[in-house]
């Protein structure tokens, strides 16, 4: 392919399908994600390199759309545009490489992974016809779980909400787009260890980056216009039903999605930050412009330990390619050293590295294997009933788990994949917990008929 192609191609292995591979978890609605009904698309931005976590080289992005033609279902059609412009980059083969590299961990296109839905089918066929169970749905599943580009995304993302994934890809948009003026404003000078002494100080240059920023955004009267729309678009608070670790919430990926604007509300959206691109940012400003609390302070230390080298991120994912259980320990113990990543976040992200024989559990566990498996159980037998339920499709546990809760959902509000922006708060926790006991009687029906399946 020449230099001057705006147009990619990647093949495909013939159990691939681009729908339920981006539709199988709650990631794809989070922003900068955007992915179309209609056309059955997937949209977002993707950097032009993937040696960002620990260079000084600059943080460009160029737009991206997925799609798997009908006349050629054996490769995904990668249309690439400039972001600014939306004309057709002349990308090198660097480049070129780099954007399949991360459409590929999104999309989990390695030949690993295929292995691991070959295999997976192959034990869900196997169990259904030693038990007689209905587990269709497991097979319709598409045994990928959707993923980011990065394991640092995945990282910061788990456990956030998805105003929190906005707030932070609108921030990068304006990192890219702000003055050089305002951008060395909110970047500390002094080191980490003088900081302190220099809070007042800090404290006054992000109250005046924050004022800048709106100034700028005053601008634009589309900008206004479209803050105007979304205003008031916020999460409720949920509390865990019973104690987590450092960070960790009660909701899955699946169940920490709210109302999201449609396509056209997302002009001044970026993508998602780079380590070094919130590196050197203040913490309070952080904190403030994301909403993001307590938790900005772990988020900088966590893209601060990769920038410094202190986290290295590829080793990690490298170190799943061992996919044995000694891989898997070493990863765990690695990751609860990073702050913030009790059992509940780190499962997760190990899910989304490529381990899926360990269930995260949280409360939605809890519910769902009250409403489906007429199981009680609480945050300390919750584990152990878990795997007495999904052993049976080790080392798959969390694929038998999810394919099943997935189904769930989906025979409740409908087909995910189809489902308009306005109705992704249909599934937030907050909704699923205030509405648990006040079912339509088609909702009964759906879900007593898969219970019954289940038994």
């Amino acid at each position: 392919m020449g230099t001057e192609e705006s147009l990619l191609k990647l093949p495909l292995a013939e159990t691939f399908n681009l729908e339920t591979a981006v539709c199988s978890h709650g990631l794809f609605m989070m922003s900068p994600n955007r992915w179309d009904p209609l056309s059955r698309s997937l949209s977002r931005p993707l950097h032009l390199s993937n040696s960002l976590d620990n260079t000084d080289i600059p943080s460009v992005s160029v737009d991206v759309t997925i799609c798997q033609p009908q006349q050629d279902p054996h490769s995904l059609r990668i249309e690439v545009r400039n972001s600014a412009s939306g004309s057709a980059p002349s990308l090198s083969q660097e480049q070129q490489d780099a954007l399949l590299a991360q459409v590929k961990r999104m999309l989990r296109l390695s030949e690993a992974d295929e292995r691991n839905v070959r295999e997976f089918k192959r034990i869900v066929r196997q169990v259904a016809q030693e038990e007689g169970e209905e587990t269709q749905y497991m097979e319709d599943f598409s045994g990928r779980v959707f993923r980011s580009p990065t394991l640092f995304e995945d990282m910061v993302k788990w456990p956030r909400t998805l105003s929190m994934a906005r707030a932070l890809c609108e921030l990068q948009w304006e990192l890219q787009h702000c003055s050089p003026s305002i951008s060395e404003d909110f970047i500390p000078q002094t080191p980490a260890g003088k900081e302190s002494k220099r809070r007042q100080k800090v404290s006054k240059v992000a109250s005046k980056l924050t004022s800048r920023i709106a100034e700028s955004k005053a601008s634009s009267e589309d900008y206004m216009n479209l803050k105007l729309d979304c205003a008031g678009v916020l999460e409720e608070n949920v509390q865990p039903s019973f104690p987590q670790n450092d960070i960790e919430s009660d909701l899955h990926g699946l169940n920490e999605l709210s109302t999201t604007d449609p396509p056209s509300a997302r002009d001044r959206i970026g993508n998602f930050p780079s380590p070094r691109e919130l590196a050197n940012l203040d913490e309070s400003f952080l904190a403030k412009r994301c909403n993001l609390g307590y938790r900005a302070g772990r988020i900088l230390k966590l893209a601060r330990g990769i920038v410094d080298g202190q986290i290295q991120l590829r080793e990690l994912e490298d170190m799943c390619n061992e996919a044995s259980l000694t891989a898997y320990v070493k990863l765990a113990e690695q990751l609860s050293q990073i702050n913030g990543f009790g059992p509940f976040t780190r499962n997760n992200v190990l899910v989304c590295i490529g381990f899926y024989h360990v269930i995260p559990t949280d409360s939605e566990t809890i519910r769902h294997l009250k409403q489906v498996h007429a199981r009680n159980c609480t945050s300390k037998t919750v584990q152990m009933i878990a795997e007495s339920i999904y052993g049976k499709y080790a080392p798959f546990q969390f694929l038998a788990y999810w394919s099943e809760l997935w189904h769930f959902y989906e025979k409740r509000f409908g087909k995910l994949s189809e489902m308009p922006y306005s109705d992704y708060k249909l599934i937030t926790a907050t909704n699923e917990k205030c509405n648990s006991l006040q079912l339509s009687s088609k909702e009964s029906e759906a879900l007593s008929s898969f219970v019954d399946q289940q038994k």
